[in-house]
């Protein structure tokens, strides 16, 4: 038996995973709603893979989740598992160590599949992923954070930056923070222009 931790804010997405996974070889052995429980649950359990959403409210992200995760010992493989298909967030996703990425209206026979690999050593892709990896990595983009994807596609739909800290319990002087890290390595100077050229790019 795989023994897997799921890690999702929705409840009713975990309870759904719990449903499917419970079988064929799958062990849940517990959920996480955050990528700060993930790792509390994880140094608990060890499990042996760890399903992660890319979006988890208010906390660390997927992405930095699986960074996290990956620097403990044992460290689990972890696959990504969200709706969520952006070349940037999937590059981004490989780059920090992820074992997969998968879309949440993929069959449950590829999930089990995709956590049979990755509990392996392996790494598994949706199918059709497996180009836009590779084209992203001959063609790098802008490295942006999680959070500073967050920023920007927040921006992309008109918030202040008092609405997109309201929106990520953080501060206004990190959003604006965020924003002089963004336009840096956007190499832009305004708001308009890093939307447009981050669009452009892929990223949002």
């Amino acid at each position: 038996m795989t023994s897997v931790l799921i890690v999702d804010d929705h409840p009713i997405v975990r309870s759904g995973l719990r449903a499917v996974l419970g079988a064929d070889g799958v062990e849940v052995v517990g959920e996480a709603a955050s990528g700060e429980e993930a790792l509390l649950l994880t140094s608990e359990l060890a499990p042996e893979v760890v399903l992660c959403d890319l979006r988890l409210g208010a906390g660390i992200d997927g992405i930095e989740t699986t960074r996290r995760l990956l620097d403990l010992t044992p460290a689990p493989a972890v696959l990504i598992l969200t709706t969520f298909d952006r070349d940037a967030e999937i590059l981004a996703a490989i780059e920090a160590g992820a074992a997969g990425y998968l879309l949440k209206d993929a069959d449950p026979q590829v999930i089990r599949a995709a956590i049979a690999r990755a509990a392996a050593g392996g790494v598994y892709l949706a199918e059709g992923l497996e180009k836009r990896v590779l084209r992203g990595m001959r063609n790098p983009r802008p490295r942006l954070t999680g959070r500073e994807l967050e920023v920007l596609r927040l921006l992309a739909e008109g918030a202040s930056n008092r609405e997109i800290a309201r929106t990520l319990y953080v501060t206004e002087a990190t959003v604006k923070s965020h924003l002089a890290h963004i336009f840096t390595k956007l190499d832009v100077d305004s708001r308009s222009r890093a939307v447009h050229v981050a669009g452009e790019a892929g990223l949002i």
